[in-house]
């Protein structure tokens, strides 16, 4: 009888064992791994969070425009359609929270001198260029493009 009450009683301890370990498992699979969905949140509010910081606020897009409704492009008529003009693909990669990819690279130009001193400095991560007709803030390290001001080189 006494050894009955201890198989059953050990028997009840394993299955709680079990039941306690499988229940762990599932928590941290759900809570702290990177299934879809979680990841995702957490980069978008990244994201968010350095636009705010670093993002082209209206004063600074009022300097932008200004600066090259006077100057222009600084290129005769002819050329300056010719510059502010991407290719297509290129064209549509060119976004907030995208990334830059090789092609426009190789097309990124320094912001005028003119207009980085009117606006506030970014940190040596970030920084500002001129694609074409567009102007971005990115990332140096990621090529993750924090913020556009499209057409304003005309």
């Amino acid at each position: 009888m006494y050894s009955r009450m201890l198989r059953r009683l050990m028997i009840a301890f394993l299955t709680c064992a079990l039941v306690a370990a499988y229940g762990l498992a599932q928590g941290n699979s759900q809570g702290k791994g990177k299934g879809k969905g979680h990841s995702k949140h957490a980069q978008q509010d990244n994201d968010d969070q350095v636009y705010v910081k670093y993002g082209f606020h209206e004063r600074e897009r009022e300097v932008v425009t200004t600066y090259y409704s006077k100057h222009g492009a600084g290129l005769p008529p002819g050329l300056a359609k010719r510059y502010g003009s991407l290719p297509p693909g290129l064209e549509k990669q060119l976004e907030r929270n995208g990334t830059l990819p090789p092609g426009l690279q190789k097309k990124l130009q320094p912001c005028p001198v003119e207009v980085e001193h009117q606006l506030p400095p970014l940190p040596q991560e970030y920084g500002r260029g001129v694609i074409g007709a567009h102007i971005v803030i990115f990332n140096r390290n990621t090529n993750v493009i924090v913020d556009v001001m499209k057409d304003v080189v005309r």
